[in-house]
């Protein structure tokens, strides 16, 4: 099978692009910043490029995407994220590729909801969201379109892993450095997914059938927003840093994000703090994987064991007051 990736030079494409060729399988890469190797510089805007691209292609697996929380202009998403996946799946079209695996996103669904299913109602609560909601809908009507084709539907969590610089590693970055405060009382679950299970996972889609599949992918079970500050505080040395002391309500860092937005605004760039940012370190995100576990796949990683290789390798100033990862203790009820 010979595989497309779009975005393939991104975090999750590196590892995914490590498995495929480990098999032995023809891998093309369709990347706005190309590397050497099999990659190609394209864009999804551009319907030429793609269809160089895709041709020959048994299979695409579509990453590529604009998902950052502060993105300017918020029509970017929809240019990228619809109008991109509408022009790759007409190139596909054309080439006669019939199967696809999407990564889209856990934020299509409402914040605050405890474990919704594939099959819980909709409704994003960010542009990211709604437009990765758009891409799913031209996909599934794609899908639909003729009974030889797959395509598979991933709604990813909050990804980490090592050699990312997302939304994990910042809070790793923070408390690494002192500067962490909890805001809240971190009582919210969150649904986590180390990246050397995602591209296995990914990798795993590719030999579905036909059809339409859809998944939500994290790594259970879900950890608290305290128990992951507390895990990443001791594996870090930081456990006993007066910052550890210091809880923020809701409330005042809600307000602090807020008044952040408005000096975002008058400087002109993005600020580490934001009103968005606060909302979702203190929500309710956790999906129900349940479709997953029935398939049979088999993660390689724990939770714990992903967490414990990106802290060694990203902070490996701190390797000596690392020690290993555990699962949190269980509580009596």
């Amino acid at each position: 099978m010979s595989v497309l990736l779009t975005g393939g030079n991104g975090f999750i494409g590196r590892r995914l692009v490590e498995l495929l060729k480990a098999e032995g399988r023809a891998v093309r890469i369709l990347d706005r910043r190309p590397e050497p190797g099999p990659a190609v510089q394209g864009d999804l805007a551009d319907s030429e490029q793609l269809t160089r691209a895709v041709a020959g292609a048994d299979a695409v697996v579509h990453l590529a995407a604009e998902h950052r929380d502060d993105v300017r202009p918020v029509q970017r998403y929809y240019d990228v994220n619809v109008r991109g996946t509408e022009n790759l799946l007409r190139a596909m079209e054309e080439a006669g590729c019939k199967r696809i695996v999407f990564t889209s996103t856990v934020a299509v669904y409402p914040l605050d909801v405890r474990e919704p299913d594939e099959d819980y109602p909709p409704a994003p609560f960010n542009e990211y969201g709604r437009s990765k909601l758009e891409a799913e809908r031209l996909i599934e009507a794609w899908a639909s379109a003729a009974p030889d084709r797959c395509a598979v539907v991933v709604r990813l969590c909050v990804v980490f892993g090592e050699g990312n610089r997302g939304n994990v590693y910042n809070l790793l970055r923070q408390i690494a450095d002192g500067r962490f405060v909890m805001v809240g009382r971190g009582r919210n679950r969150k649904s986590m997914a180390y990246v050397g299970n995602v591209a296995a996972f990914l990798r795993w889609c590719l030999d579905l059938p036909p059809g339409l599949h859809r998944f939500n992918y994290a790594d259970k079970p879900d950890l608290t927003t305290a128990e992951l500050v507390g895990l990443a505080r001791r594996a870090l040395g930081r456990d006993r840093h007066w910052t550890a002391r210091i809880h923020l309500p809701y409330a005042v860092g809600l307000g602090l994000g807020y008044l952040a937005d408005g000096l975002a605004r008058v400087l002109g760039r993005p600020l580490p703090w934001s009103s968005i940012r606060v909302r979702k370190f203190c929500a309710e995100t956790t999906v129900n994987t349940a479709r997953v576990e029935r398939t049979g796949f088999v993660r390689p990683f724990t939770l714990q064991e992903g967490l414990e290789r990106m802290i060694q390798h990203d902070f490996s100033d701190r390797r000596n007051e690392t020690r290993a990862i555990g699962a949190p203790e269980a509580k009596s009820s």
